[in-house]
């Protein structure tokens, strides 16, 4: 049985993060640990790529942007959305993890998600390095992982092609003597 894991080493890797600019206090905080995380694991500051939106709702018609690119081997996503008076957070909420899943699905290109979705400041606070770790360092770590994982896999899979490819020249060999010899049975009939 084969198993394919990627490792924590962001060499030879580009990465884009792209961070919302709203609730700046916690995504700063996210972003400074994202950035480390790349930083610990071998990613050089040429290979990451930081762009800027106004709020979360824009992260993924950005991430997918970047993405087209073809310039960066993994998206990390960052923002912050407290819970509010209204049902506006529920609506932000659903948009921007759809989006960034379509955003990875249609480029094929891994997104990692560290977009909090706290109920309050505090708890906010607290995922960003308080108690609770730094999810923006989290998702950086994740990001470097699938990023690996993706090279793993592309490898394996030109492999699998390329034993594909020298089998079918082979199968085109015998089929081009099955039809000859076809052939030539049907012009000595004749």
């Amino acid at each position: 049985m084969k198993s394919i894991e990627g490792s924590l080493d962001a060499t030879g890797h580009a990465f884009g993060i792209v961070v919302s600019r709203f609730n700046s206090f916690i995504t700063e905080r996210l972003l400074a640990s994202a950035v480390d995380a790349l930083r610990r694991t071998g990613a050089k500051d040429k290979d990451i790529h930081i762009v800027r939106v106004p709020g979360a709702f824009e992260i993924p018609a950005a991430a997918q942007a970047l993405a087209q690119t073809r310039k960066v081997d993994a998206i990390v996503c960052l923002g912050c959305l407290l819970r509010g008076e209204t049902s506006n957070y529920e609506h932000i909420a659903e948009e921007v993890t759809r989006g960034v899943g379509q955003s990875a699905q249609a480029t094929g290109v891994p997104h990692s998600w560290g977009v909090l979705t706290c109920d309050n400041l505090e708890q906010a606070i607290d995922r960003a390095g308080l108690k609770s770790g730094n999810k923006g360092f989290e998702a950086a770590l994740a990001a470097v992982e699938m990023a690996s994982v993706k090279k793993a896999l592309s490898t394996q899979h030109s492999a699998f092609s390329h034993s594909r490819e020298v089998a079918s020249p082979r199968l085109s060999v015998a089929s081009k003597g099955k039809v000859l010899k076809s052939r030539t049975k049907q012009k000595h009939r004749k």
